[in-house]
Protein backbone atom coordinates (compact mmCIF):
# COMPACT_ATOMS: atom_id res chain seq x y z
CA UNK A 1 0.00 0.00 0.00
CA UNK A 2 1.07 3.33 -1.22
CA UNK A 3 0.95 6.46 0.86
CA UNK A 4 0.74 9.63 -0.02
CA UNK A 5 3.06 12.16 1.93
CA UNK A 6 2.66 16.00 1.83
CA UNK A 7 5.57 17.87 2.90
CA UNK A 8 4.35 21.67 3.69
CA UNK A 9 7.38 23.35 3.68
CA UNK A 10 9.99 21.33 1.44
CA UNK A 11 12.09 23.96 0.11
CA UNK A 12 13.69 24.11 3.57
CA UNK A 13 16.94 22.03 4.49
CA UNK A 14 14.89 19.66 6.79
CA UNK A 15 12.35 19.44 4.41
CA UNK A 16 14.76 18.72 1.13
CA UNK A 17 16.47 15.91 3.22
CA UNK A 18 12.67 14.24 3.62
CA UNK A 19 11.92 14.47 0.13
CA UNK A 20 15.46 12.80 -0.51
CA UNK A 21 14.87 10.00 1.35
CA UNK A 22 11.23 9.40 0.42
CA UNK A 23 11.49 10.24 -2.97
CA UNK A 24 13.61 6.95 -3.55
CA UNK A 25 11.39 4.49 -1.51
CA UNK A 26 7.95 2.85 -3.08
CA UNK A 27 6.36 2.38 -0.03
CA UNK A 28 5.71 6.68 0.01
CA UNK A 29 4.49 9.17 -2.79
CA UNK A 30 5.40 12.78 -2.55
CA UNK A 31 2.16 15.02 -3.02
CA UNK A 32 3.91 18.15 -4.20
CA UNK A 33 2.94 22.02 -5.31
CA UNK A 34 5.34 23.58 -7.87
CA UNK A 35 7.25 26.89 -6.95
CA UNK A 36 4.18 29.12 -8.09
CA UNK A 37 1.46 27.54 -6.03
CA UNK A 38 3.71 26.31 -2.80
CA UNK A 39 2.80 29.59 -0.58
CA UNK A 40 -0.40 29.30 -2.12
CA UNK A 41 -3.05 29.03 1.22
CA UNK A 42 -5.71 27.28 -0.68
CA UNK A 43 -3.02 24.86 -2.45
CA UNK A 44 -1.52 23.95 0.73
CA UNK A 45 -4.88 23.49 2.62
CA UNK A 46 -5.55 21.03 -0.22
CA UNK A 47 -2.77 19.34 -0.40
CA UNK A 48 -2.91 19.10 3.50
CA UNK A 49 -6.40 17.27 3.49
CA UNK A 50 -5.61 15.03 0.43
CA UNK A 51 -2.57 13.49 2.47
CA UNK A 52 -2.37 10.29 4.27
CA UNK A 53 0.65 12.20 5.80
CA UNK A 54 1.44 15.86 6.60
CA UNK A 55 5.12 16.72 7.40
CA UNK A 56 5.50 20.65 8.61
CA UNK A 57 8.83 21.85 8.04
CA UNK A 58 8.11 25.41 8.80
CA UNK A 59 8.54 27.85 11.20
CA UNK A 60 6.63 27.76 14.32
CA UNK A 61 3.97 30.39 13.35
CA UNK A 62 3.62 29.16 10.15
CA UNK A 63 2.68 25.09 11.70
CA UNK A 64 0.40 26.49 13.62
CA UNK A 65 -1.46 28.22 10.76
CA UNK A 66 -1.02 25.03 9.10
CA UNK A 67 -2.68 22.72 11.48
CA UNK A 68 -5.44 25.30 11.17
CA UNK A 69 -5.40 24.41 7.81
CA UNK A 70 -6.44 20.94 8.65
CA UNK A 71 -10.18 19.60 8.96
CA UNK A 72 -10.87 18.28 11.85
CA UNK A 73 -12.81 15.17 9.40
CA UNK A 74 -9.58 14.83 7.46
CA UNK A 75 -8.17 11.49 8.27
CA UNK A 76 -4.33 13.45 7.52
CA UNK A 77 -1.72 12.38 10.26
CA UNK A 78 0.74 15.12 10.78
CA UNK A 79 4.43 15.24 12.16
CA UNK A 80 5.57 18.59 13.13
CA UNK A 81 9.37 19.53 12.72
CA UNK A 82 9.17 23.00 13.98
CA UNK A 83 8.82 23.48 17.90
CA UNK A 84 5.27 24.74 18.19
CA UNK A 85 3.67 21.85 19.56
CA UNK A 86 6.59 20.00 21.40
CA UNK A 87 5.28 20.11 24.86
CA UNK A 88 1.51 20.10 23.67
CA UNK A 89 -0.48 17.97 25.70
CA UNK A 90 -2.44 17.06 22.45
CA UNK A 91 0.77 15.94 20.16
CA UNK A 92 2.88 12.70 20.66
CA UNK A 93 6.63 13.44 21.11
CA UNK A 94 8.52 11.82 18.64
CA UNK A 95 11.33 9.97 20.20
CA UNK A 96 9.86 6.69 20.34
CA UNK A 97 13.06 5.30 22.50
CA UNK A 98 11.63 7.67 25.56
CA UNK A 99 8.13 7.90 25.25
CA UNK A 100 7.42 4.31 23.32
CA UNK A 101 6.87 3.17 20.06
CA UNK A 102 3.45 1.90 20.26
CA UNK A 103 2.28 5.69 21.23
CA UNK A 104 4.15 7.42 18.30
CA UNK A 105 2.45 4.51 15.68
CA UNK A 106 -1.25 5.14 16.86
CA UNK A 107 -0.57 8.73 16.95
CA UNK A 108 -2.27 11.63 14.77
CA UNK A 109 -0.44 14.37 15.86
CA UNK A 110 3.20 13.90 16.46
CA UNK A 111 6.32 16.73 17.03
CA UNK A 112 9.47 16.60 16.47
CA UNK A 113 11.93 16.53 18.74
CA UNK A 114 14.55 19.61 18.19
CA UNK A 115 18.28 18.66 17.58
CA UNK A 116 19.75 19.60 20.97
CA UNK A 117 17.41 18.32 22.97
CA UNK A 118 17.00 15.06 21.78
CA UNK A 119 20.95 14.44 23.17
CA UNK A 120 20.16 15.61 26.21
CA UNK A 121 16.79 13.95 26.75
CA UNK A 122 18.52 10.72 25.79
CA UNK A 123 21.13 11.00 28.17
CA UNK A 124 19.05 12.23 31.31
CA UNK A 125 15.38 10.66 30.54
CA UNK A 126 16.02 7.54 31.35
CA UNK A 127 18.37 8.02 34.62
CA UNK A 128 16.55 10.44 36.69
CA UNK A 129 13.58 8.16 35.36
CA UNK A 130 15.28 4.95 37.24
CA UNK A 131 15.95 7.57 40.44
CA UNK A 132 20.06 7.65 39.58
CA UNK A 133 20.28 11.38 38.96
CA UNK A 134 17.76 13.61 41.29
CA UNK A 135 14.81 15.73 39.31
CA UNK A 136 15.51 18.57 41.20
CA UNK A 137 19.60 19.34 40.48
CA UNK A 138 20.04 22.58 38.27
CA UNK A 139 21.60 20.98 35.23
CA UNK A 140 23.81 22.65 32.77
CA UNK A 141 23.83 22.11 29.27
CA UNK A 142 26.88 22.75 26.55
CA UNK A 143 26.05 21.76 23.19
CA UNK A 144 27.54 22.60 19.87
CA UNK A 145 25.65 22.08 16.35
CA UNK A 146 27.20 22.25 13.02
CA UNK A 147 25.21 25.05 10.88
CA UNK A 148 23.24 23.50 8.52
CA UNK A 149 20.57 23.23 11.75
CA UNK A 150 20.20 26.82 11.03
CA UNK A 151 18.42 26.66 7.66
CA UNK A 152 19.44 28.72 4.55
CA UNK A 153 20.27 31.68 6.33
CA UNK A 154 22.92 30.27 8.72
CA UNK A 155 24.35 28.68 6.06
CA UNK A 156 25.08 31.58 3.86
CA UNK A 157 26.72 33.36 7.04
CA UNK A 158 29.20 30.86 7.82
CA UNK A 159 29.69 30.08 3.78
CA UNK A 160 30.03 33.65 3.25
CA UNK A 161 32.73 34.33 6.31
CA UNK A 162 34.83 31.37 6.44
CA UNK A 163 36.38 33.61 9.75
CA UNK A 164 33.76 32.82 11.87
CA UNK A 165 35.24 29.87 13.99
CA UNK A 166 32.72 29.88 16.73
CA UNK A 167 29.06 31.13 17.26
CA UNK A 168 27.51 31.40 20.44
CA UNK A 169 24.08 32.36 20.87
CA UNK A 170 20.83 32.31 22.87
CA UNK A 171 22.61 34.14 25.64
CA UNK A 172 19.55 35.46 26.89
CA UNK A 173 18.94 32.19 28.55
CA UNK A 174 15.52 31.62 26.65
CA UNK A 175 16.28 29.28 24.28
CA UNK A 176 13.19 27.29 22.39
CA UNK A 177 14.16 23.94 23.34
CA UNK A 178 14.79 24.08 26.87
CA UNK A 179 10.64 23.38 27.64
CA UNK A 180 11.45 20.33 25.99
CA UNK A 181 14.23 19.59 27.65
CA UNK A 182 12.44 20.00 31.19
CA UNK A 183 9.55 18.25 30.21
CA UNK A 184 10.63 15.04 28.91
CA UNK A 185 13.69 14.21 31.16
CA UNK A 186 11.07 14.72 34.15
CA UNK A 187 13.52 17.29 35.68
CA UNK A 188 11.99 20.12 38.57
CA UNK A 189 13.78 23.10 37.01
CA UNK A 190 14.78 24.39 33.26
CA UNK A 191 18.48 23.76 32.97
CA UNK A 192 21.30 26.15 31.76
CA UNK A 193 21.42 25.39 28.25
CA UNK A 194 24.55 26.59 26.45
CA UNK A 195 24.68 26.07 22.69
CA UNK A 196 26.71 26.89 19.85
CA UNK A 197 27.58 26.53 16.22
CA UNK A 198 31.30 25.61 14.46
CA UNK A 199 32.47 25.74 11.20
CA UNK A 200 31.21 22.50 10.04
CA UNK A 201 28.05 21.41 7.80
CA UNK A 202 26.48 18.85 9.73
CA UNK A 203 27.49 17.28 13.49
CA UNK A 204 26.11 17.52 17.05
CA UNK A 205 27.38 17.31 20.60
CA UNK A 206 25.75 17.52 23.63
CA UNK A 207 27.45 17.37 27.26
CA UNK A 208 25.83 17.09 30.42
CA UNK A 209 28.47 17.59 33.13
CA UNK A 210 27.80 15.78 36.59
CA UNK A 211 29.46 17.05 39.55
CA UNK A 212 28.90 13.63 41.28
CA UNK A 213 30.27 14.51 44.88
CA UNK A 214 27.88 17.27 45.13
CA UNK A 215 24.76 15.69 44.25
CA UNK A 216 22.39 14.32 46.80
CA UNK A 217 21.11 10.48 45.67
CA UNK A 218 23.49 10.54 42.79
CA UNK A 219 24.55 6.52 41.24
CA UNK A 220 28.47 6.25 40.39
CA UNK A 221 29.34 6.47 36.86
CA UNK A 222 29.16 2.87 36.21
CA UNK A 223 25.29 2.34 37.48
CA UNK A 224 24.69 5.60 35.00
CA UNK A 225 26.30 3.68 31.92
CA UNK A 226 24.71 0.29 32.81
CA UNK A 227 21.23 2.12 33.04
CA UNK A 228 21.73 4.00 29.56
CA UNK A 229 23.09 0.73 28.05
CA UNK A 230 20.41 -1.58 29.01
CA UNK A 231 17.42 1.55 28.15
CA UNK A 232 18.85 1.93 24.56
CA UNK A 233 19.52 -2.19 24.42
CA UNK A 234 16.79 -3.03 21.70
CA UNK A 235 17.66 0.03 19.60
CA UNK A 236 19.04 0.28 16.62
CA UNK A 237 19.33 4.22 16.27
CA UNK A 238 20.67 5.33 20.08
CA UNK A 239 23.68 3.15 21.09
CA UNK A 240 25.59 3.74 24.00
CA UNK A 241 29.38 4.35 22.40
CA UNK A 242 32.68 2.27 23.19
CA UNK A 243 35.27 3.26 25.01
CA UNK A 244 37.25 6.52 23.72
CA UNK A 245 40.83 7.22 23.87
CA UNK A 246 40.89 10.01 25.19
CA UNK A 247 39.00 12.55 22.82
CA UNK A 248 35.79 12.35 20.53
CA UNK A 249 36.29 14.52 17.32
CA UNK A 250 33.72 16.13 15.36
CA UNK A 251 35.02 15.86 11.64
CA UNK A 252 33.96 18.65 8.60
CA UNK A 253 34.07 15.27 6.46
CA UNK A 254 31.30 13.55 8.70
CA UNK A 255 29.33 11.17 6.94
CA UNK A 256 25.31 12.16 7.02
CA UNK A 257 23.50 9.61 9.64
CA UNK A 258 20.54 9.12 11.68
CA UNK A 259 22.65 6.99 14.93
CA UNK A 260 23.01 8.83 18.14
CA UNK A 261 25.88 7.68 20.27
CA UNK A 262 25.96 8.17 24.21
CA UNK A 263 28.87 8.50 26.28
CA UNK A 264 29.59 8.44 30.16
CA UNK A 265 33.06 9.49 31.17
CA UNK A 266 34.28 9.83 34.56
CA UNK A 267 37.18 10.83 36.67
CA UNK A 268 39.57 8.23 38.26
CA UNK A 269 37.44 8.50 41.98
CA UNK A 270 34.16 8.92 40.41
CA UNK A 271 33.30 11.94 41.90
CA UNK A 272 32.50 13.71 38.59
CA UNK A 273 30.81 12.26 35.04
CA UNK A 274 30.33 13.84 31.75
CA UNK A 275 27.34 12.48 29.24
CA UNK A 276 27.67 13.47 26.16
CA UNK A 277 25.74 12.69 23.11
CA UNK A 278 26.96 12.38 19.34
CA UNK A 279 24.43 12.93 16.65
CA UNK A 280 23.87 14.60 13.52
CA UNK A 281 21.37 17.72 13.58
CA UNK A 282 20.15 16.68 10.27
CA UNK A 283 19.61 13.00 10.74
CA UNK A 284 18.60 12.00 14.22
CA UNK A 285 18.24 15.69 15.24
CA UNK A 286 15.39 16.31 12.50
CA UNK A 287 14.81 14.39 9.20
CA UNK A 288 16.01 10.97 10.22
CA UNK A 289 13.62 11.87 13.48
CA UNK A 290 10.98 12.28 11.49
CA UNK A 291 11.14 9.64 8.83
CA UNK A 292 11.43 7.17 12.23
CA UNK A 293 8.34 8.36 13.43
CA UNK A 294 6.60 8.53 9.86
CA UNK A 295 7.50 4.66 9.39
CA UNK A 296 6.05 3.46 13.12
CA UNK A 297 2.84 5.50 12.38
CA UNK A 298 3.10 4.06 8.64
CA UNK A 299 3.55 0.79 10.07
CA UNK A 300 6.41 0.00 8.68
CA UNK A 301 9.71 -1.26 10.19
CA UNK A 302 11.23 1.53 12.30
CA UNK A 303 14.38 1.61 10.78
CA UNK A 304 13.51 1.83 6.71
CA UNK A 305 15.00 4.34 5.03
CA UNK A 306 17.44 5.18 7.76
CA UNK A 307 21.18 5.70 7.71
CA UNK A 308 22.42 3.40 10.36
CA UNK A 309 26.85 3.18 10.06
CA UNK A 310 28.14 0.68 12.53
CA UNK A 311 29.66 1.88 15.44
Amino acid sequence: MTRTVFIDGAAGTTGLEIADRLAKRPEFKLATLNEARRKETAARQDALNQADFAILCLPDDAAREAVALIDPASNVRVIDASSAHRVSPDWTFGFPEVVGRQGVAEARRVSNPGCYSTGFIALLAPLVRDGLLPADWPYTCHAISGYSGGGKSLIGRFQGDPDIAWRGYALNLGHKHVPEMRAYTGLTRDPLFSPAVVPAHRGMVVEVPLPLASMTGAAAPNDLRACLASFYADSAVVRMAGEADGELLLRRSREPSDAMELHVFASADGSQARLVAMLDNLGKGASGAAVQSLNLMAGLPETAGLRLPSL
